[in-house]
């Protein structure tokens, strides 16, 4: 299949909301997830010497089916964006390219490389090579066409409350898997029933492929296509999301009927300015604040029914 990359380079006042925001555009036109690039972050400590630099310039990527909506959903990529300039003081330019599934999947492997996310969790791409210390686990990880490498904040936050609040035995739901790093993680710190929602068949497909790449029992993790939580019909110890965060409000609706009681609910993808918009919710909807992380102007909240 031929996809169509389009990058989306802006300058912005307030560059992580201009993220969630773009990032936004882009989940509304059906992706299920963007690449950003972040000229501030630093490089953690063993990055690999033949790592891809640092961007210059703050942008969000896209990627978008080349089929018979194409030329509909660039239409209104475009419209979308040129609101945000309007409304948000926004700077942008937009430059696409075609790619096929298999460059798309290639373009991946040249930035990502071993990276530990907690004191005892290693986020291991499969075509790198890396030695564990004593105590440490090793999570294999090929995102191919899907999203979500440990390497961003957001996901690595998310794994660190699952490491804080995660009890043995605990049943966990993943909301947006995408390449199912969460459920990966909550397997190797001790979980039990493992389930994991995505509406992304693709990502449905690679989460799977990693899910056995890391030695997980198909009878110990079931995946499905779907939105948010409407085809799950089980309760859970964890429900964890690391999407944007007027999906995690919308999706706060539905967390109490899938969260068995005094069970935890963990979300990211969180910039700081929707922070109490996310709490009003949760507390709305009888969820209580347990844990906060920040890092690089994203949240990431634990909460307990």
């Amino acid at each position: 299949m031929q996809w169509i990359e389009a990058k989306v380079t802006f300058d912005a006042a307030d560059e992580n909301l201009a993220v969630e925001l773009i990032s936004d555009i882009f989940q509304n036109l059906g992706t299920s997830g963007v690449v950003v690039d972040d000229p501030h972050l630093t490089p953690v400590e063993g990055w690999g010497s033949d790592a891809v630099p640092r961007p210059l310039q703050p942008a969000v990527t896209g990627y978008l089916p080349a089929d018979g909506r194409l030329e509909n959903r660039r239409a209104e990529l475009e419209r979308a964006l040129a609101d945000l300039a309007r409304n948000q003081g926004l700077r942008f330019t937009i430059a696409y390219q075609a790619l096929d599934e298999q460059d798309w999947a290639e373009a991946w492997k040249a930035f990502f490389h071993p990276q530990p996310i907690t004191a005892r969790l290693v986020v291991k791409p499969t075509w790198r090579e890396y030695t564990p210390t004593p105590g440490q686990q090793v999570i294999e990880i090929d995102p191919g066409m899907a999203f979500g490498t440990g390497t961003h904040p957001t996901t690595a936050m998310c794994v660190q409350l699952l490491e804080n609040h995660l009890q043995a035995g605990d049943s966990v739901l993943d909301v947006g898997t995408g390449s199912g790093i969460l459920l990966i993680a909550a397997a190797k710190l001790g979980a039990g029933r493992l389930s994991g929602v995505d509406s992304d068949p693709i990502a449905v497909s690679i989460a799977r492929e990693n899910l056995d790449l890391n030695a997980i029992p198909k009878a110990d993790a079931e995946l499905r296509c779907g939105h948010l939580v409407d085809t799950v019909a089980q309760r859970f110890d964890v429900v964890v999301a690391n999407i944007l965060a007027d999906v995690i409000i919308d999706l706060l609706d539905q967390v109490p009927a899938v969260l068995a009681p005094g069970g935890r609910f963990i979300c990211s993808g969180i910039v700081q300015g929707r922070r109490e918009a996310v709490l009003q919710k949760m507390a709305a909807c009888g969820l209580h604040l347990v844990e906060s992380l920040e890092q690089d102007e994203w949240v990431a909240l634990a909460s307990k029914l």
